[in-house]
């Protein structure tokens, strides 16, 4: 959805982009214009924000959550709003405030299908709990909000390998229904030792082993791409990187393993936006500026 408004000496245009490129519109007043496909639960919305003055930044909320908006070029402002596929479908009111002026976007979000799955745990691996070291390191990396960017264009997948389950499934462990779950990632069905890379540009911001307590995650990768958008990657049976480091796309940075609460080899790849688990195969498809 594109909108603009004028309130004295303040210009914000705004866009909702899913699928495409962001782009800049003409600036004719009061225009409005849907681009679609719309957003879907689990997907990342983008809002662009056009201001007079730069210096201006503007503020992006719904309700009380703030999401914070970055410098694009000259006067143009991007900011992104995460979903979940336990959200409902819908529309979310955008409320945006630049120099004393606010105007509320509506975005829609369209409803989407999960998978549900059963997942059986083998003996040893069936109700293993994260370690609290654990628990804070990945807590750390999903908070990540760094001021550059440091992606450049659509992501890469990590792995050659097929995927095997998609974003959002619902899962049984052994049984029992995980309440408040969704897989918040893809995960690759490769052989063990094949290659892990880089999706994206990034900083190497975490590496957790299971000897040091990792035994869910198992061994653990995390990266930052900048701008609250970090990746993860799990289960491996090698990491090739130490935090610090600097990636590019398609570096290898480890290997498929089967650590950690793992019934295979597989690598899983989570990518957040805003400390939410969001749909990485959109960010494959989608150059987001």
């Amino acid at each position: 959805m594109f909108n603009r408004f004028t309130r004295g000496t303040v210009t914000i245009s705004v866009a909702t982009v899913t699928g495409l490129v962001l782009s800049t519109l003409p600036a004719v007043p009061m225009q409005s214009e849907l681009l679609q496909p719309p957003p879907r639960l689990g997907d990342t919305a983008a809002i662009q924000i056009r201001v007079d003055n730069p210096q201006v930044k503007p503020t992006v909320k719904i309700g009380a959550q703030t999401y914070p908006a970055y410098l694009v070029s000259g006067n143009r402002y991007r900011a992104f709003i995460p979903s979940t596929p336990l959200e409902k479908p819908g529309v979310r009111n955008v409320e945006i405030t630049a120099d004393g002026k606010t105007q509320q976007i509506p975005v829609n979000f369209a409803d989407r299908q999960f998978r549900i799955q059963r997942i059986n745990l083998p003996p040893g691996k069936a109700g293993v709990q994260a370690t609290e070291y654990e628990l804070k390191r990945v807590a750390a990396l999903k908070a990540t909000v760094s001021p550059i960017k440091f992606w450049n264009g659509a992501f890469q997948a990590p792995s050659k390998a097929p995927t095997s389950t998609p974003f959002g499934v619902k899962r049984y462990y052994n049984g029992k229904f995980a309440n408040d779950y969704y897989h918040r990632g893809l995960d690759y069905a490769g052989a063990v030792g094949s290659a892990v890379t880089a999706p994206a540009a990034g900083k190497v911001v975490m590496v957790g082993y299971v000897k040091d307590g990792f035994r869910v995650h198992g061994n653990a990768i995390g990266v930052d791409h900048g701008q609250g958008v970090v990746s993860i990657f799990m289960h491996l049976s090698r990491i090739d990187v130490t935090e610090g480091m600097m990636v590019q796309p398609g570096d290898v940075i480890g290997a498929i393993g089967t650590t950690g609460a793992s019934t295979g080899p597989h690598l899983h790849w989570g990518l957040y936006v805003n400390a939410v688990g969001v749909e990485p195969a959109q960010w494959r498809q989608t150059s987001f500026e």
